[in-house]
């Protein structure tokens, strides 16, 4: 069963057929009884003769993102910011208890399904980062999952660990897609696939899995509700286990398609500078 934001309104997928609320996507968020509510309206699905076309599914809410929780990332991340003293900084935090967490973006900021990410003008090493993002309401229980570009520019956070909101949080840094599974947890051996696509031509593809994230998406959510109120809920980025190799970076033009099985594919476009 999956929940879809879409031009006709909220949208619930289900064995085939779809079925449209009545309730917007914040309100939903806010409910108490979200998921056995779904539930039940998930019995009206009937086939339609479309499939509705879906936006990025968040409104009001924040979007966060958490770092460093694939040993892929913590590798890449001391890498790029070795010259600037930082390097032990990430090595530190893939062990510590408290995890790294950071504000991404407002509901507003993100791109949908088919809509155009961005790289920085003064940036010149920019990646995407493919991620499982976690959709909570507004008690920090998880709805369930999407699929979550986080776009990075990494030489700019490579040059100071201090300089990461430039890096990560600007027009166009992350896209979110195309629907919720709505499941409380994902099964281990789910994949995570990445392919970069640049006239016409494969430039970088990678795939991972679930099971390699060193944190759960409950010990994540736990720290960012500690002492932080989400009334309409949240979306939270999990990190990334794919990175491309150091001599890649993003271009005007290229085509990112990232897919997790359950979920779907996400696919966006790097607009003009």
């Amino acid at each position: 069963m999956k929940l879809l934001r879409t031009e006709i309104g909220v949208v619930i997928a289900h064995h085939g057929g779809y079925a449209r609320l009545d309730e917007s996507w914040d309100a939903l968020m806010q409910r108490d009884d979200v998921l056995t509510f779904l539930a039940q309206q998930a019995e009206r699905a009937q086939p339609w003769s479309s499939e509705p076309n879906a936006l990025a599914p968040v409104s009001s809410q924040e979007v966060w993102a958490a770092g460093v929780t694939y040993l892929r990332s913590r590798a890449a991340r001391m890498e790029e910011s070795r010259d600037a003293g930082g390097g032990s900084f990430y090595d530190r935090v893939y062990d510590a208890p408290r995890p790294e967490l950071f504000f991404k973006a407002q509901g507003w900021r993100v791109r949908g399904p088919g809509d155009d990410v961005r790289i920085r003008r003064d940036a010149k090493w920019s990646v995407p980062e493919p991620e499982i993002a976690i959709c909570a309401d507004a008690s920090g229980r998880i709805v369930g999952y999407t699929i979550g570009n986080d776009m990075s520019s990494r030489d700019i956070e490579g040059e100071n660990p201090l300089y990461l909101p430039q890096a990560k949080s600007y027009d166009g840094s992350c896209a979110l897609g195309p629907a919720v599974l709505l499941v409380e947890s994902l099964a281990p051996e789910t994949q995570i696939t990445m392919q970069v696509q640049r006239d016409g031509d494969t430039a970088f593809s990678a795939v991972t899995e679930w099971a390699r994230m060193k944190r759960t998406p409950r010990e994540l959510l736990d720290w960012l509700y500690r002492e932080t109120s989400f009334p309409y809920g949240c979306v939270l980025l999990t990190g990334t286990g794919i990175v491309p190799p150091d001599d890649f970076t993003l271009q005007p033009g290229d085509t990112i398609t990232i897919s997790v099985s359950g979920i779907g594919t996400l696919t966006n476009t790097v607009g003009a500078a």
